[in-house]
């Protein structure tokens, strides 16, 4: 008998709550449920008596095919395409934003443009993306979207859980052609499912990626609501993750909840949001074994444009990886007629735009890989090899943020009863890690002068 993705997945903390396997399940014995961590998990309804073992094939963190050898079938003979480890396969890539929902959308607005000419053009008939559900235990879900303004209207940055397993039975049920958006482990999950799934493999014509660091659970949000006012939780019905102040950078955004009453509640990522999401408080533990950046399996990536030259700018700008020559073509012509404000910008600076990701996805992976095996526990094989060889202070940053990782899921439940959270408790609890994390960026600036004073030690007691 073959295992399934509970005994492997779920019982291994290794689920990211994509809900394909449950859309995919012919039999209907999984169903996604909340953890008590607020995180999206299957769970068996009813026995499995076949056992066929598919939901565990369509798992992005089983052991099955990388990305890289994933991508080399979709993509690799494709006319004029490159490839990189950081990137996986490419044709181009630009630097820009759309005229029209820039100022609408998380960054340049780039990729609410694209869904929306795919369905103006007739090129797709669905878009597949999440929306939000004005429903405080359910704030976002995947939708299916016919038409461009409801596109429009769901345009923006979600860091909520989200799901697929409802939207892939409809895909499966309701003919036609679908751009379907998600990060990189949904793509990955899809790409699977349509391997050995007509309807998926024939249905979706387009995938769009983004880059993404890390997911966050349902906690994360009421914890920042918290923070930003709002003492009760069950009354949020809203909230806007990529609010843009034209007086402060774009990397200072903010969150703005707004309550069953109309009140909002907002708050800036300098104002304690960075703190929670740099530390990876509330991130899923599935989000440690991830070595996918740019999204390697989706016909075009975006992602927003960290670099000196553009973050500055308030209004946002959006960087583009794009894989499908369809989709190359749209945008040049996009460029062509005025509908986006785009340049081709080298592919060195998309990479130089996520060093950040790309330190953690990779070099960090490496050495959690490791303690991962010291301790015996089971994680996916991935294309970076496990190492302790990393760096004394890049060791303990990771071991603290692991603990910091942990410990902010547990606090949550202790400290939040009845829809409150004793924010000044919670944060309590977490203020040793935090003060740990402070000394041990000190050190890091201290560290350079350390070394040089040590070198010009050295080199005059040689010379006398």
């Amino acid at each position: 008998m073959k295992s399934n993705v509970i005994d492997e997945i779920v019982k291994n903390d290794l689920c990211i709550g994509c809900g394909i396997c449950v859309g995919i399940c012919s039999r209907k014995v999984l169903e996604i449920q909340d953890n008590e961590y607020g995180e999206y998990v299957p769970c068996e309804v009813q026995a499995c008596d076949s056992r066929c073992g598919l939901c565990l094939e369509f798992c992005p963190f089983s052991n099955n095919e990388n990305e890289t050898q994933m991508g080399a079938k979709i993509y690799g003979s494709i006319e004029g395409i490159n490839y990189l480890f950081e990137t996986g396969y490419y044709l181009d890539s630009y630097v820009g934003y759309s005229n029209d929902f820039r100022q609408s959308s998380a960054s340049g607005g780039m990729a609410t443009w694209l869904l929306t000419k795919l369905l103006k053009e007739g090129i797709v008939d669905y878009v597949m993306c999440p929306i939000s559900q004005k429903n405080p235990e359910k704030l976002f879900s995947f939708e299916i979207l016919s038409n461009e303004y409801s596109v429009k209207a769901a345009s923006g940055s979600v860091y909520y859980p989200v799901e697929m397993s409802e939207v892939i039975q409809k895909i499966q049920e309701i003919p036609g052609r679908y751009a379907v958006t998600g990060l990189p482990c949904f793509i990955k999950a899809l790409r699977l499912a349509a391997q050995k799934n007509r309807e998926l493999r024939e249905r979706i014509v387009f995938t769009i990626g983004l880059v993404c660091g890390q997911m966050k659970s349902k906690n994360y949000t009421k914890y920042i609501a918290a923070l930003a006012g709002n003492n009760d939780l069950q009354k949020v019905e809203s909230v806007y993750y990529r609010g843009k102040s034209p007086e402060k950078f774009a990397s200072n955004y903010y969150y703005q909840f707004t309550d069953e009453q109309g009140s909002q509640y907002k708050i800036f990522w300098d104002e304690g949001i960075s703190e929670a999401w740099i530390n990876r408080w509330f991130t899923p533990n599935a989000c440690n074994y991830c070595d996918d950046v740019f999204a390697e399996l989706a016909d075009v990536t975006f992602m927003d444009a960290w670099l000196p030259e553009y973050s500055k700018d308030s209004k946002g700008t959006n960087l583009v990886l794009v894989r499908s020559p369809k989709i190359l073509t749209l945008i040049q012509e996009g460029i062509e007629k005025g509908e986006i404000s785009a340049n081709k910008i080298s592919v060195e600076k998309i990479i130089q735009s996520q060093a950040g990701v790309l330190e953690l996805k990779r070099k960090q992976l490496s050495y959690r890989l490791y303690l991962a095996g010291i301790k015996g526990q089971k994680v996916p094989e991935k294309r970076v090899k496990a190492s302790k060889d990393i760096g004394m202070l890049k060791t303990r940053e990771i071991k603290l943020k692991e603990m910091m990782q942990k410990e902010s899921k547990q606090l949550f439940l202790i400290y939040c009863q009845n829809n409150i959270l004793e924010i000044k408790e919670f944060r309590s609890g977490m203020n040793p890690y935090i003060n740990q994390g402070k000394r041990l960026r000190l050190l890091g600036k201290l560290m350079p002068p350390i070394r040089v004073i040590k070198r010009i030690s050295k080199k005059e007691g040689t010379e006398k």
